[in-house]
């Protein structure tokens, strides 16, 4: 049989132009390193630096309201899908910028090894957020999750990082086992697996119904893991501690943003019918999560372990969105919830990527600046970069008027329009003892006397970035309804 009887049709390949860019410069920069003699990777950090510039011009250009299917409906492009691009590039851009110099610093870590990496990364957060098939959503996640394995045992030379790698690795494996089993259940449910093509059966009501609940339950438990969420969270404080600090600062922020979109379209796109089950389960992840997060985190005294706690708390905090969407069958307050939701996980993403960078120009060579005792007297060494800090530390303890107070607030919001007070009240208890350990931080910067009272410097591209950070934070609390209609938007034209 030739080609031309078989009737292969060529995908349209403009849905995924960035995707086909960043792989292709990825690749070059990967055989490029290989030949470069200079040890501070200077061309690669460059030429990395110019592949986001690039993806970020073609998402921007070809962003338009229609959404688009190509590989056989495997790959969807639309405004959602764009937006959040956009913001992971952004994203990875700035981790980058505040990773060099920490990288630099510390001999055998700066390769060109941590640049291809993050490429590949970001690569499999791209797939991942345009995935309309199962199959290509677990493709993105495994190339995350490997290319992040690797990233988090750069160091060799540390016991704690290879430590922290190994657990990674063994837990991300068994949460992969997971997600495959509960997709290949569905599958076996609908016949097809298809996104988009799962909807359908499940309006038809042609499904079987107790093969499907067991695989939702399975896929519920994969995507908790990649979320970080209670009772999946063992490997979230190990990972942040181990890992080298510029490594926990990319998996701190920028896969959040791929963790939503997955979420949505795997939960909200294709199983939209089984709301009230997953809704559920949601809910339990989500109450756990923000209990265990905060009172864990009151316990450290390791700012990076604290952040890591941290995060558990507020990604259950931003599932109460996702739980409130769908009421009774009725979905009138899906968008609001949704929003409030994407919402939550932009302004997280910001707030982090700042907080893990103050750490980042704290360290220096020996030095890692990680403990809490390490921010004592901050104000007497450098009132600027004590303000940025305080006002990131206030907004994650969503403290009026802070960007993180508007995030807090507007989750609330959808879920007592949902009817369900007493889960909003939960949510603010768990954030009233979550308040503490941000402003304890703040407590040790102004009240306490510094171990080392020589002031910091930095490099004028990080001041500058480091600023911009923390200014955002303060400005988006004066004025988040730009950034909140924008989660609407694109949400509205994407669902």
């Amino acid at each position: 049989m030739t080609l031309s009887e078989m009737n292969f049709a060529l995908p349209d390949l403009a849905p995924a132009a960035a995707e086909i860019f960043l792989l292709t410069m990825a690749c070059a920069i990967l055989v490029l390193d290989v030949f470069l003699k200079d040890a501070r990777r200077t061309v690669t950090f460059v030429l990395t630096m110019l592949t986001l510039a690039g993806s970020f011009f073609i998402t921007f250009v070809g962003s338009s309201a229609e959404i688009t299917y190509t590989f056989s409906n495997m790959f969807v492009d639309d405004l959602m899908g764009d937006f959040l691009k956009l913001l992971l590039y952004a994203t990875v851009f700035v981790v980058i910028m505040y990773a060099r110099g920490y990288m630099l610093e510390r001999a055998p870590q700066a390769k060109g090894e941590f640049y291809t990496l993050t490429l590949f990364a970001t690569l499999g957060m791209m797939v991942m957020i345009s995935a309309n098939h199962f199959l290509t959503v677990y493709l993105g996640l495994e190339l995350l999750s490997l290319s992040l394995y690797a990233m988090v045992a750069l160091n060799r030379d540390s016991v704690q990082a290879t430590e922290a790698a190994m657990k990674y690795f063994v837990l991300g494996a068994l949460a992969s086992g997971l997600l495959l089993y509960g997709m290949s259940m569905i599958y076996g449910a609908t016949g097809t697996l298809e996104i988009t093509g799962v909807a359908e059966r499940l309006q038809l009501g042609a499904a079987n119904k107790t093969v499907l609940s067991l695989g939702l339950v399975f896929l519920v438990a994969g995507i908790a893991f990649k979320l970080g969420v209670v009772p999946f969270h063992m490997w979230i404080p190990d990972v942040y501690h181990g890992a080298p600090t510029a490594v926990t600062l990319f998996i701190g922020s920028a896969p959040k943003l791929a963790a939503f979109a997955i979420v949505i379209r795997m939960l909200v796109n294709g199983l939209i019918v089984l709301a009230q089950d997953w809704q559920q389960m949601l809910i339990l992840l989500s109450v756990l999560s923000m209990g265990i997060g905060n009172l864990a985190a009151i316990a450290q005294t390791n700012l990076k372990r604290m952040l890591a706690y941290s995060t558990i708390s507020h990604m259950g905090f931003m599932l109460l969105g996702l739980v409130t969407g769908v009421v009774g069958g009725d979905a009138r307050y899906a968008l609001n919830a949704y929003s409030s939701s994407m919402f939550y996980v932009v302004t997280y993403v910001l707030t982090s990527a700042g907080t893990f960078g103050m750490i980042l120009l704290m360290a220096r060579s020996g030095f890692e600046a990680d403990q809490l005792d390490d921010f004592k007297g901050l104000n007497k060494r450098s009132p600027w970069f004590a303000g940025i800090m305080m006002m990131l530390m206030f907004s994650m303890a969503g403290v009026p008027f802070f960007v993180g107070f508007f995030a807090k607030f507007s989750v609330l919001q959808a879920v007592v329009a949902s009817g369900q007070i007493w889960l909003a009240i939960v949510a603010v208890i768990f954030s009233l003892i979550g308040a503490f350990y941000y402003l304890r931080v703040v407590k040790l910067m102004y009240f306490d006397q510094p171990s080392d009272p020589s002031p910091i410097e930095a490099a004028f591209d990080v001041k500058v970035l480091m600023s911009a950070n923390g200014l955002a934070v303060a400005v988006l609390g004066i004025f988040p309804q730009a950034l909140m209609s924008l989660c609407a938007y694109t949400l509205l034209r994407s669902l």
